[in-house]
């Protein structure tokens, strides 16, 4: 949760001035600033569970930011990536959004667009966490059940009726009613909608 509240942007550029003049103006709408000068002490050491984005700098001696940008996707880093360049090309913004970029800026970048572009993505970080939060918390309430339960909701999903689920089952219409609410307590929703809605997402979600 304190990460929720207090979002962090890492910083990488290996220009010690943009980093100083960049993190100033970050943090004058109170976020937190991170700064890397080096990109691969970034890759290594960053906080992947932080809540933020992550802004970098295209070009950088010894590695790009494109590569960095493509380590990051590889390793399925879900920090949104702002990438800023001095000599963008139409190339190079088509190659950073295809690696999974969330935004491409021309230095110098317009200070408020650049803080605009940060609290959105900021926004959907937190949206994008407390998704994932839900699902996993879904899954592990899914786990609590028996598995007679689990043949109980995935024909409940089905659109069966408790008669019709009692004669696939070889259950009484009270015994289906007992799962169906121990159902509904365990997964924790209180109608049919959501009951189908988690499932759906179950379903469609990785295990993992």
């Amino acid at each position: 949760m304190t990460r929720l509240l207090s979002p962090l942007i890492h910083l990488i550029d290996d220009d010690e001035a943009v980093r100083t003049s960049l993190a100033l103006l970050i943090g004058t709408v109170g976020l937190r600033v991170e700064c890397w000068a080096d990109p691969q002490n970034f890759i290594a050491q960053f906080d992947r569970q932080s809540i933020g984005a992550i802004v970098l700098d295209v070009r950088m001696p010894g590695i790009s930011g494109l590569t960095v940008l493509e380590t990051l996707m590889a390793q399925q880093v879900d920090q949104p990536v702002i990438l800023l360049t001095g000599h963008g090309t139409v190339d190079m913004c088509r190659r950073a959004f295809k690696a999974g970029a969330a935004e491409f800026l021309e230095k110098p970048v317009n200070d408020e667009l650049l803080l605009e572009t940060l609290q959105q993505a900021v926004r959907q970080h937190v949206r994008l966490r407390e998704r994932s939060e839900a699902s996993r918390e879904a899954r592990e309430r899914y786990l609590q059940l028996s598995e007679r339960e689990r043949e109980v909701l995935g024909l409940i999903v089905a659109g069966l009726t408790n008669k019709e689920i009692g004669r696939a089952l070889g259950l009484s219409p009270r015994t289906v009613e007992t799962h169906r609410a121990h159902l509904f307590a365990k997964l924790e929703v209180e109608s049919l909608a959501q009951l189908i809605r988690q499932f759906a997402e179950l379903t469609e979600s990785p295990a993992g």
